[in-house]
This record gives C-alpha cells, sequence and structure tokens, in this order.
C-alpha cells in the first residue's frame, strides 16, 4: 500500500472503528482504544452496541455524522468487509484502513474494479503497528 494512502487515512478530522466490541482483548476495541488515546475524534460502529468504550456508537456508516471527512478502521470478517466498503463508496468517505484478516480475494477484486486503491489500505500491517509514525510525518 501507498504511503500517500496511509497519510490520507490518517489525515482525516474523524475516525470510525468497524468491528469494536465490549471484549477489550479483541482487536477492533485495541484499534478503538489507540484513536481515544490520541484523542482523536473516534466513533464505534456496530449494529447492536449503543456505546462502546464510553463512546456513543453508530448502528452503520450511513449513521455517521460526516461521513465524507471520516476515515474507516476496518476489523471485520471479509463478507462484511465487501458490504462496508460498497457503503464507504457510496457514502463519500475518503479512506478505509483494514486490518490484517479483514480482506480476502473478493475484497480486493471489488477494491481493484471500482477504481479504490488510493483510499483503501489493505493486507497490513495494522494500524495500531504503522499509525504513530506516519501521523508523526504528517
Amino acid at each position: 500500500m501507498s504511503l500517500e494512502t496511509k497519510k490520507l487515512f490518517l489525515s482525516a478530522p474523524k475516525y470510525a472503528v468497524v468491528g469494536a466490541s465490549k471484549d477489550q482483548s479483541k482487536f477492533g476495541t485495541k484499534v478503538l482504544q489507540w484513536y481515544q488515546a490520541r484523542n482523536l475524534d473516534v466513533t464505534p460502529v456496530h449494529p447492536k452496541e449503543t456505546e462502546l468504550e464510553g463512546i456513543p456508537a453508530v448502528q452503520k456508516l450511513s449513521d455517521l455524522k460526516d461521513p465524507e471527512h471520516t476515515s474507516v478502521s476496518v476489523i471485520t470478517n471479509a463478507k462484511i468487509t465487501l458490504g462496508l466498503l460498497q457503503s464507504a463508496k457510496e457514502l463519500g468517505i475518503p479512506a478505509l484502513w483494514l486490518q490484517p484478516g479483514a480482506e480476502d480475494d473478493a475484497v480486493v477484486a471489488y477494491i481493484r474494479e471500482n477504481g479504490l486503491e488510493d483510499k483503501v489500505v489493505w493486507g497490513g500491517p495494522c494500524v495500531l503497528v504503522e499509525g504513530d509514525g506516519i501521523r508523526s510525518s504528517l
């Protein structure tokens, strides 16, 4: 993935995390906590929970207040990721970071077929690994 795509992702004024849960040992929740620890404006997206880590959650990407200015971290299985990409494209979400394991061949094919290579980070590593280094270069 290009460094420019990662910079685009991390330069957003708002973030959302799809895949966080009440289980603090899961990577989705660790990613949500990463944004919180850096005082970034983050919203969890969860179909059932109304809040995670003390932050009000929305049920789906279309419920985000400002999707056109919100980068989205995705920590889901690939079948869910594919639907998220379709929704993100429709909503004009500027960038997505698919955490390792959130993509499969169908997801990568969708990214390529829809010209989203400059908006989606996939194939690892996780934002937890690279995020701080990239943010410091912005």
